[in-house]
């Protein structure tokens, strides 16, 4: 078994559901409480990977409602966020977000984190133009199989953002400025490190895999392929008439930002422009019950030459996620590999229906359930600059695919569940399934907030 179920937040979701519904049983149904002061939701983290180890930690995050005249917003928010993994990766991030801290309610956004991944996901680059074979992955394949870590590197990731908004005009319009300092470590897999205390039959075999190749071949050059920085400004703006922040169900939420990572900003080796473009809509189908969602993004460069580290960050206006790497996987599209959609400029879209079928209270906190039905999709426009002629002839049909300049639609469905709190705080279970098996077959994602 390679990862084990999210068991103890499954466990919670279920408990959440049993006190929900035993609130309800012999009484009438009630109206919606207006929450003020602190509110908290926490969330355990035990999860199991045969190469990673045990995870364990959690996150906190906490609400300060006030008096209660602005809820569903909120004065400030507070997460917290640590776990490890018993062979060396974790999670560390302090997050933080309000309207009320700064005078004439600019919106202050920061975000302070430490990302150890002793297998971060690497598939190369454009989409289909690079090959997937779940078979190099497969033990079970004695002729095929490489390594359980073949489509994997290691990397370190600091993380210090702060983004600011404020009204450009009327209700709806925003100013965004922001900066962000990034610093990256990648390297090969440690697989001495990740084979310690394993039986003689589960260990990792000593092979190259993929990153290794792709910096054998010059793929990924001497400025790259070790890390370094991409330290950035943000600016843009933003045009949100959405009816609440957390749970949507009317309105619609636009942006248009440039992100410039300059050489003066401790970037000695890369500068460069990326320009991104988000459109969020959402429909109210069934009063305070069905909502219906869409989103419409694009992010790419359009000046300078961005290193392969960066390419995966997604950027926006807000996000509160702890990674944000993609196109693929639980925040961006549901049911494909994480980052097996990485180009220089990529497009992706997303599509939803939300039944919320349960309202009730836990104590004196809102508690609403729903279920969602969506179908996600994404592609390279922009492809990364990859030397064809530097790659062996022998190992070329193994790994790439060069017949067709441009990529193809990468597709997936699935469905999802929500339990939130106070509107705010959602645990957010989906399972997506990719509709091509070169981005995949399945994945099940437990994580915090809706995907926009």
């Amino acid at each position: 078994m390679k990862k084990a179920p999210l068991l103890i937040l499954v466990f919670t979701a279920l408990l959440l559901f049993q006190f929900s519904v035993s609130a309800q049983e012999g009484k009438e149904k009630k109206t919606a409480k207006t929450p003020t002061g602190l509110s908290f939701g926490a969330l355990p983290t035990i999860t199991f990977d045969a190469d990673l180890g045990f995870q364990y930690g959690g996150l906190v995050n906490l609400y300060d409602y006030g008096d209660g005249s602005i809820y569903p917003g909120y004065k400030h928010s507070v997460k917290l966020e640590i776990s490890r993994y018993t062979r060396g990766s974790g999670i560390n991030q302090l997050f933080y977000d309000s309207k009320y801290l700064l005078p004439h309610k600019i919106r202050i956004t920061a975000d302070l984190s430490y990302l150890t991944e002793k297998g971060l996901d690497f598939y190369g680059f454009n989409g289909y133009q690079s090959k997937y074979n779940a078979a190099f992955v497969d033990e079970n394949d004695e002729v095929n199989y490489i390594t359980r870590m073949f489509y994997r590197y290691e990397r370190k990731l600091f993380r210090f953002t702060t983004d600011l908004q404020g009204k450009l005009s009327g209700d709806h319009l925003r100013w965004v400025g922001g900066f962000a300092i990034l610093s990256v470590k990648a390297a090969a897999i440690d697989t001495a490190a990740l084979n310690k205390k394993k039986d003689e039959g589960d260990k990792l075999p000593y092979v190259k895999n993929l990153y290794d190749k792709y910096v054998d071949w010059g793929l990924l050059n001497e400025k790259e392929r070790d890390g370094g920085s991409a330290n950035f400004f943000k600016f843009g703006v933003v045009y949100d008439t959405r009816d609440k922040e957390g749970s949507a169900t009317k309105g619609m939420w636009s942006e248009a930002l440039l992100v410039y990572s300059p050489g003066f900003f401790f970037n000695p080796e890369f500068s460069f422009t990326k320009l991104i473009l988000i459109h969020r809509q959402y429909f109210t189908l069934i009063p305070k019950k069905l909502t219906f969602a869409y989103r419409l993004g694009y992010q790419g460069t359009i000046g300078g030459t961005a290193p392969f580290y960066f390419e995966p960050y997604m950027i926006s206006s807000y996000s509160s996620a702890t990674k944000t790497d993609g196109l693929g996987g639980a925040k961006s599209l549901r049911g494909i590999l994480r980052n097996r959609v990485v180009g220089d400029g990529v497009a992706y879209g997303n599509l939803e229906i939300r039944w919320k079928f349960l309202q009730t209270h836990l104590g004196k906190a809102n508690l609403d359930f729903s279920l969602n039905g969506f179908a996600d999709a994404g592609m390279v426009v922009k492809p990364f600059a990859i030397d064809e002629s530097k790659i062996p002839v022998a190992e070329k049909d193994n790994y790439f695919d060069f017949s067709s300049a441009n990529d193809k639609l990468h597709p997936a469905a699935g469905a999802g569940l929500r339990i939130a709190l106070n509107e705010n705080f959602i645990l957010a279970i989906d399972y997506g399934l990719a509709m091509n098996k070169q981005d995949g077959a399945k994945g099940l994602y437990i994580s915090i907030g809706n995907l926009f």
